[in-house]
C-alpha cells in the first residue's frame, strides 16, 4: 500500500518508539534481536516509550536494559515513519539516536546480542529492508526523515527518504 493512501485511511498520529546506535571511530554497534518484534535482525538497540517518559529518556532507558549502557550524549539523527498495513498496531514513529560516549561495556541480555560492525560492512540482509534506503546515509553523517509502508514478510512497499539539515522532536 502507497504511503500517502494508508495515512489517509488511518489518520491518528503513530506511537513513539527509538533506536540507538552506539558509534566509535569506523564502527557502530548493531544488537541481535533474540525475541519479539524484529527477532532475528540485527538493528540499534529501543524500544517503545513508556507513560511519564520523554523520548530521550525511552532511549536511555532501553540502551541500558537491552546491552547495559548508558549514552552520554545523545543526538537525533533520523525520524522515520514506518506503517504496517497488516498489522496497524505496529505502525510508529522511531526516533533514531546516534551516541558517541557512554558508561559501561555492551553486554548480551535476554533480548539482545550486541556486535561491533564496520560502517561500510552492514549485514543489511540480516536487518530490516527498509535499513539499506537510510542508514548508510545517516552513518555518512547526514540527517534523514523518511517513511515507509511495510507489507508481507515486513517488505518494504513504499518509502520516501529525505536528507533534511535539522530535525524537532
Amino acid at each position: 500500500m502507497k504511503i500517502a493512501e494508508y495515512k489517509k485511511k488511518n489518520p491518528q498520529s503513530l506511537r513513539l518508539a527509538t533506536l540507538c546506535f552506539l558509534i566509535r571511530d569506523d564502527e557502530v554497534l548493531l544488537a541481535m534481536k533474540k525475541r519479539g518484534f524484529g527477532k532475528d535482525r540485527w538493528n540499534g538497540v529501543g524500544g517503545k516509550q513508556n507513560p511519564g517518559e520523554n523520548i530521550k529518556q525511552t532511549a536511555i532507558r532501553e540502551t541500558q536494559e537491552e546491552i547495559s549502557i548508558t549514552p552520554k550524549d545523545l543526538e537525533v539523527r533520523a525520524v522515520l515513519d514506518f506503517y504496517f498495513p497488516k498489522n496497524p498496531d505496529w505502525s510508529q514513529q522511531v526516533i533514531v539516536y546516534f551516541s558517541k560516549s557512554w558508561d559501561g561495556t555492551p553486554e548480551e541480555t535476554e533480548e539482545m546480542k550486541p556486535r561491533w560492525y564496520k560502517k561500510d560492512d552492514l549485514p543489511l540482509n540480516e536487518m530490516w529492508a527498509d535499513d539499506k534506503h537510510w542508514l548508510p546515509q545517516v552513518l555518512r553523517g547526514e540527517k534523514v526523515k523518511a517513511e515507509f509502508s511495510f507489507g508481507e514478510n515486513e517488505t518494504v512497499l513504499d518509502f520516501n527518504v529525505r536528507v533534511v539539515k535539522s530535525l524537532r522532536v
